[in-house]
């Protein structure tokens, strides 16, 4: 492979895992305001098993590459971007197209990975870290001393949401599987079968009702957790996971959880809800969108840097095996991140 030569991964349709493409072709150069990344790591999401079965609410038509994050070096920059950033490594949330060896970006986009960080550990926190960032802070505005319910504690953003929400003095009551129940206690975590009555095993624990919900499964999940807000309290619905492998409209199940959440906002209970898009606010003001994610992953990289927070990377495979590495990640026997290096 030469210089010139890109290789992404393309995802053509509704297929198997194993169906992904490895297309090679031209690397195209920066154009202006533009950087090109070459990519040291790259992640795979949730995102990208909705992705593949046609489930992601906003994708794009296929074909196309999938990759919702990246990190790495700036290989190239375009007219009017300043040549120092050459070299530095950077992260970039991108949605779409982060499973390739190089990356075409906006360089406004990209966040500087601190020194002292690796590519993987960076990668670990891009999507994931900004997310949990963002509702816990901006969303629900927690304070130490307050109690919220995690759901799916040990997951990607769960994982980084209790560990953040500990930091700040937050009491976190997480769901999850059994087998992950031990890692959410020594973090500091009280953990919950996701199996079990979850509202009454949380009553339990919490019998006042808890200050915010984190939620990610989807409608039924926010409907049986809605009660146990207390006044006051708000719940944050930032995925559907239980219809990944449904069929029919993509959108209906997340418009139902917005109209839901918008009709209880509206009454009168003194508690509020809303459903989390981490692009929010991008069309309408991208200078400011761009600021703020900038800020929160810093924040976020400041935490890993610190050791508020930690994170692991469950596998490391080449670009080519992207099959193999969602096959992994789709199969749920592995905690922590799978990421793809080149």
């Amino acid at each position: 492979m030469t210089d010139q030569t890109l290789v992404q991964v393309v995802l053509p349709g509704i297929v198997e895992p194993e169906d992904l493409r490895v297309r090679r072709t031209a690397r195209p150069e920066p154009g202006a305001g533009q950087i090109t990344i070459a990519m040291e790591a790259t992640g795979v999401s949730f995102a990208e098993q909705q992705m593949r079965r046609g489930r992601y609410y906003d994708q794009p038509p296929f074909p196309f590459v999938p990759g919702y994050d990246v990190v790495g070096r700036v290989y190239a920059v375009g007219a009017g971007v300043d040549p120092a950033l050459l070299g530095r490594r950077v992260a970039v949330l991108t949605k779409v197209g982060g499973w390739a060896s190089h990356v075409l970006a906006d360089a406004r986009d990209a966040v500087e990975v601190p020194e002292g960080l690796t590519a993987e550990q960076a990668e670990t926190v891009v999507v994931n870290g900004i997310t949990a960032w963002q509702m816990l802070h901006r969303k629900a505005h927690v304070k130490a001393g307050q109690t919220i319910l995690v759901h799916g504690a040990s997951g990607g953003v769960g994982q980084v949401l209790t560990q953040l929400a500990l930091a700040a003095g937050v009491t976190v009551i997480g769901t999850a599987s059994v087998r992950n129940h031990d890692a959410l206690r020594a973090a500091g975590a009280l953990p919950v079968d996701r199996t079990a009555n979850v509202p009454e095993k949380v009553r339990e624990l919490a019998p006042d009702g808890v200050d915010a919900i984190f939620d990610h499964v989807g409608l039924r999940s926010v409907a049986e957790c809605w009660p146990l807000l207390r006044r006051g309290g708000t719940l944050v619905s930032y995925g559907t996971a239980a219809t990944r492998d449904d069929t029919g409209s993509k959108q209906l199940p997340v418009l139902k959880i917005l109209a839901r959440t918008t009709l209880w906002t509206l009454l009168p209970n003194g508690r509020s809800a809303s459903f989390f898009n981490i692009w929010a606010g991008k069309k309408l003001n991208q200078d400011r969108f761009r600021a703020r994610l900038r800020a929160d992953l810093t924040e976020v990289f400041g935490a890993l840097r610190r050791g508020d927070i930690t994170t692991s990377v469950a596998a490391t495979l080449p670009l080519a095996q992207a099959g193999e590495a969602l096959r992994l990640a789709e199969s749920g026997t592995v905690s922590g991140k799978i990421v793809l290096t080149p």
